[in-house]
């Protein structure tokens, strides 16, 4: 059944509006505690946010619908969503709760859902927390928001779990580590030199409005500059909630997700720790990545899978493969031996840890990946409909692909999280794919309406 409330990644809105209001973020928490008590799991949760303003009084409402079902939460004030992952996991939790919506600007927030698996709820899960939450708001629900208090002691406990993987330290690396005024502000800059690592630090300095405002992974410019300027070994960029992170190598080289599964898939495979379940070596990826990722992991002996766009589709996956690795060419990268989701600053660790071992940079290191040209379009619409239902935007698909045959794609689908219809073409030359994804989105503005 369509979910009103919950998409590809939570409940997401603009902070103090509908679906993100006080009574609506409290009935969520007082949905959540029932679903915790009757799965008889524990009566604790844990509750993390980012940097935004509206953070603490979202998760205090969230805490408030909790209490009022008898469960306590554990409040890890600023941190990371794999960090909230990570916690309810491995503590006395029954569910974990991050407050945040990734990379939007700061007006906009989410509330993502974890269970105790460290895995985020299934769809069927969801779509009974939402007939709750419907049933409470429409019986007049209302309760007062709880007080809470940081428990410094559960982000120690998370950056201690990063740090013992990767017991050979990154003594004297340089590194220059953008974090977006987001989750990772304190955390990602700790950690590396903690290690041994020298930092130099970018955006760090978070005020609630802040958060991805022309930084971070959105916004690779400043921190392509300020590596060549400090003559840095590497660069790493977080989004807001630091589950993704995206590299710039020495010579100022943008370094995404999917450069990211190839150098670690290759140096994964070497140490016999790529294979699935039929034992042979396989990477999830979307359909977003590039088909030069295909066919360079192919070179080596590696099968890449494909799933649909969204970290919760390439880990079903990877469970259904047992697989060790998958990700997103946005920088979602997971590394299931050690974690349950996408963490950028675990996989800044697995990519410092290749350089390290190797002796090599991100050139060298992603210099065989050759990308086929992408064209990336977003259209705002109105209202969507089936692509089936379209029929001008159907035969510019049919044309595009009739064109390029094996040596391209067509992707068009809809956000699950924003307005938005997104067109990528992707082919061996640039000016076919420019013109190809123009003419897709222009159709699609005819057939639904931009806003």
């Amino acid at each position: 059944m369509p979910r009103e409330l919950f998409g590809t990644d939570g409940i997401r809105g603009v902070a103090g509006n509908y679906p993100l209001d006080h009574k609506t973020a409290h009935a969520v928490g007082a949905a959540l505690g029932k679903w915790v008590s009757e799965s008889r799991q524990g009566r604790q949760v844990v509750i993390g946010m980012d940097t935004r303003e509206s953070g603490p009084w979202l998760a205090a409402e969230v805490a408030g619908g909790l209490a009022e079902q008898g469960i306590a939460s554990d409040f890890a004030g600023v941190t990371t969503t794999p960090g909230v992952a990570f916690l309810a996991k491995n503590g006395p939790f029954a569910a974990g709760v991050m407050i945040s919506a990734s990379h939007n600007p700061y007006q906009d927030n989410g509330i993502k859902l974890i269970g105790h698996s460290g895995y985020k709820l299934p769809d069927e899960q969801e779509e009974k927390l939402e007939s709750d939450i419907f049933s409470l708001l429409r019986a007049g629900y209302a309760g007062p928001a709880a007080t809470l208090a940081v428990d410094e002691d559960l982000d120690r406990t998370y950056i201690d779990h990063l740090a013992r993987t990767i017991p050979d330290g990154l003594s004297g690396l340089g590194i220059v580590a953008d974090c977006a005024n987001g989750s990772a502000s304190f955390l990602a800059p700790e950690l590396f030199e903690r290690l041994g690592a020298r930092v130099h630090r970018m955006h760090c300095s978070p005020d609630g409005h802040n958060i991805n405002l022309n930084c971070g992974s959105l916004h690779l410019e400043g921190l392509r500059e300020k590596v060549l300027e400090e003559s840095a070994d590497v660069g790493v960029a977080f989004d807001g909630d630091a589950d993704r992170a995206l590299f710039v190598s020495r010579s100022g080289k943008i370094i995404d997700g999917d450069a990211v599964l190839l150098l670690t898939a290759r140096y994964m495979k070497e140490r016999g720790e790529l294979a699935g379940r039929n034992g042979h070596p396989v990477v999830v990826a979307t359909v977003m990545s590039n088909l030069g990722l295909e066919r360079a992991l192919a070179s080596h002996g590696i099968e890449m899978i494909r799933t649909p766009v969204g970290d919760k589709y390439v880990l079903e996956e990877m469970l259904r493969r047992e697989a060790a690795l998958g990700g997103e060419q946005s920088g979602h990268v997971i590394f299931h031996q050690y974690a349950t989701t996408g963490d950028g600053m675990l996989t800044a660790l697995r990519v410092f840890e290749v350089m390290r071992q190797s002796g090599a940079g991100l050139d060298e290191l992603t210099r065989e990946l050759k990308v086929y040209p992408q064209r990336l379009v977003n259209v705002r619409v109105r209202n969507r409909k089936p692509l089936d239902e379209l029929p001008g935007v159907t035969a510019e698909i049919r044309a595009a692909e009739a064109s390029f045959g094996d040596a391209g794609r067509v992707l068009v689908r809809f956000s699950g999280t924003e307005p938005l219809a997104r067109v990528m073409v992707e082919g061996p030359d640039l000016e076919r794919v420019e013109s190809f994804a123009n003419r897709i989105a222009s159709q699609i503005r005819v057939e639904l309406g931009a806003e």
